[in-house]
């Protein structure tokens, strides 16, 4: 899926100009700084790059947002991945006593990979998506989302499209950052349905009662299945595809709708019949019978990888990171806009590159109040950077980024005021 307009040849030219004039730092700075309400919190907080040629540099530290630039800037890394916050700054890790050095806290995260969907997907395999299958990023984010915000009283969401083939949630509420690892692992479980590798033919059970959490996760699913199951995936369509659907169900019920299928190929008509079959036996079973439900879950029902929500040392690329292979920047999501989130329209590195060269109207009133700018350099070189990706289309994922940061700034400005309270002298 990588976009025409996008060579990997030419990365190491873009990166340099990527990280000099177009990544927001003063943004990404004041996010992991979360309002400098804990002592060297940003300090503690490991990074990772990789830089070209697949060399993997763990346990990158600094004390500054300057500090974070200059190095982002030396290095120019192909990509960016987030850690913990350590006991001690992780670039000093080699030099602290002996088994003290240790991850303390993190934000809560998810990691959807489309390649986990691959046994109900017939559209593309592995790395490739396209728009029929990206409906299941939509229906993930909204279970998820839903579910960590009325379920757990989670506030704080940065969803952020991975740039390939997947998206990323960082939950980032206090309370999600200082959560043990049994914790999270038992968020994680809570969250998770769909259970068994590829020699599994049933991935979802349901049993009585079924709980309130699949319920409402049943409701959102019920929306989204017939467009993308019954019409974009054709599951009742194809003959292989049908075999798949009716292997989840009783034998009883396999064998009468095997029959019924033969006088019926519409997909939606199949789908109507296998609903009633599925009301006629919880009419007659004493155990319920949910294999439509089922269906449906298995189907469409979010895949996560449980092992990167569980550990707090885990590392998850960063938002704003480039992806080698699209050349497509990794960038917040807007949840109003879910439904018409395009991946392919995101912007490539060499697109937003080519957007700083383009003439644009007001450029003559620029060249003005660059004049007025020169009285101070500094300032000047911050507000030039701002207006760089402002005259991108990275633009409008940074006001995205912007907004989140001024919902988490009100869940600080509490804490600020506590701190300061308890700091007076009276």
């Amino acid at each position: 899926m990588s976009s025409p307009n996008y060579d990997s040849a030419c990365l190491p030219d873009l990166l340099p100009l990527y990280y000099r004039r177009l990544f927001p730092f003063s943004q990404y700075y004041r996010w992991l700084n979360y309002g400098g309400v804990q002592k060297n919190y940003f300090q503690n907080r490991e990074f990772s790059f990789t830089l070209k040629d697949d060399i993997y540099v763990r346990y990158q530290s600094f004390s500054t947002q300057a500090e974070l630039e200059k190095e982002m800037q030396k290095m120019n890394p192909y990509k960016i991945d987030i850690g913990a916050i350590y006991s001690h700054r992780p670039n000093q890790h080699n030099t602290v006593k002996s088994g003290t050095f240790h991850a303390l806290e993190k934000e809560l995260v998810f990691d959807i990979d489309m390649t986990d969907y691959d046994d109900v997907r017939s559209c593309c395999s592995a790395a490739d998506i396209c728009c029929k299958c990206w409906i299941l990023m939509t229906i993930a984010i909204r279970i998820l989302d839903r579910a960590l915000r009325e379920d757990f009283g989670f506030q704080q969401l940065l969803w952020v499209y991975s740039g390939r083939r997947g998206v990323h949630c960082w939950v980032c509420d206090e309370a999600a950052r200082k959560l043990s690892v049994a914790a999270r692992s038992a968020v994680a479980e809570y969250l998770s349905l769909v259970k068994g590798g590829d020699e599994t033919v049933k991935k979802v059970v349901l049993t009585d009662p079924i709980h309130p959490f699949i319920r409402e996760s049943l409701t959102l699913v019920e929306r989204y299945f017939p467009r993308y199951a019954l019409q974009e995936q054709d599951i009742l369509g194809r003959k292989e595809s049908v075999d798949k659907v009716l292997a989840l169900t009783p034998e009883d019920v396999r064998k009468e709708l095997q029959q019924d299928f033969q006088n019926e190929k519409k997909p939606e008509n199949r789908w109507k019949l296998v609903k009633d079959q599925a009301k006629r036996k919880q009419g007659t079973s004493k155990k319920g019978q949910y294999f439509e439900k089922e269906i449906m879950l298995q189907y469409c029902y979010p895949r996560l990888d449980v092992n990167v929500s569980k550990g707090v040392n885990h590392l998850l690329k960063s938002p704003f990171s480039v992806h080698p292979k699209t050349g497509r920047i990794s960038v917040p999501m807007d949840l109003k806009e879910l439904e018409t989130f395009d991946p392919f329209a995101v912007p490539t590195i060499s697109q937003i590159c080519e957007e700083l060269d383009r003439p644009r109207t007001g450029e003559d009133e620029e060249k003005t109040e660059d004049a007025k700018e020169k009285e101070n350099e500094k300032d000047a070189a911050e507000r030039r950077k701002i207006r760089d990706y402002k005259r991108t289309s990275l633009g409008k994922y940074v006001k995205y980024f912007d907004q989140f940061l001024d919902g988490l700034a009100r869940s600080w400005k509490g804490e600020l005021l506590k701190k300061s309270d308890l700091q007076k002298d009276f």
